[in-house]
């Protein structure tokens, strides 16, 4: 698991904003929506194409957020990194600029709807209750990803609690995104992850700057039991 580190500069930056490092104090389970990105096992496969090997090690977390949201009546989300022959095409650039030609084969043939990598990881605890959503971009609430943002708010939902991998890239756009269509964002510490712990803690100072309240898995347990 990452090594946890806020810059004391950018704590005392949004201390002067924000007056208070946590803005959410309280939250309503009911209005709540815990988005667990791409914990799939194309990620955390060793030597697949886009491993990310500290995913691994933040599933014990996402579990007991999970089971958390459960008890308290809030909504499990388990979105999935999917690519499509249509997101080939209207996401070009990325597939055709990003990767050698050896790496993008080996992306489609991971991360193609329905292929084996395309499958959550069998130790995330998924439930019949639980939402499930292909994504097609990083973020999951920008214009041709997913509708996730039309589902959620048809359910009231005005919060969500961000989990998965990778925090600075798909994790991040979901949260940025997620601010700027009026949700309030709840990003765990503990229950994302990325390739090292220099990229995680960057994010985590964005997100704690302007975009997020940075909190830890027993916080957010906290929040959701009282």
């Amino acid at each position: 698991m990452h090594k946890v580190k806020l810059e004391d500069d950018i704590v005392r930056i949004a201390l002067q904003r924000r007056g208070r490092l946590r803005l959410f104090e309280a939250i309503d389970p009911r209005r709540t929506a815990h988005l667990v990105i791409d914990m799939q096992t194309g990620f955390m496969t060793p030597g697949a194409p886009a491993e990310i090997a500290p995913a691994a090690t933040i599933i014990p977390n996402v579990n007991r957020i999970s089971a958390a949201c459960r008890k308290a009546g809030a909504l499990n989300v388990f979105i999935q990194n999917s690519i499509s022959e249509e997101s080939k095409h209207s996401w070009s650039n990325w597939f055709g600029s990003f990767w050698t030609p050896e790496k993008r084969e080996g992306m489609y043939a991971t991360f193609m709807v329905g292929q084996p990598g395309h499958a959550l990881h069998p130790d995330i605890d998924v439930e019949p209750g639980d939402m499930r959503i292909d994504k097609f971009r990083f973020g999951a609430f920008v214009d041709g990803s997913s509708d996730l943002h039309e589902r959620l708010r048809a359910r009231g939902v005005d919060t969500v609690i961000i989990t998965g991998c990778a925090t600075n890239i798909c994790c991040e756009s979901t949260a940025r995104d997620a601010m700027m269509l009026n949700y309030k964002v709840l990003f765990v510490s503990d229950g994302t992850a990325t390739h090292t712990d220099f990229e995680h803690n960057i994010t985590l100072n964005n997100m704690m700057l302007t975009f997020a309240d940075v909190i830890s898995t027993d916080d957010v347990v906290a929040l959701l039991d009282a």
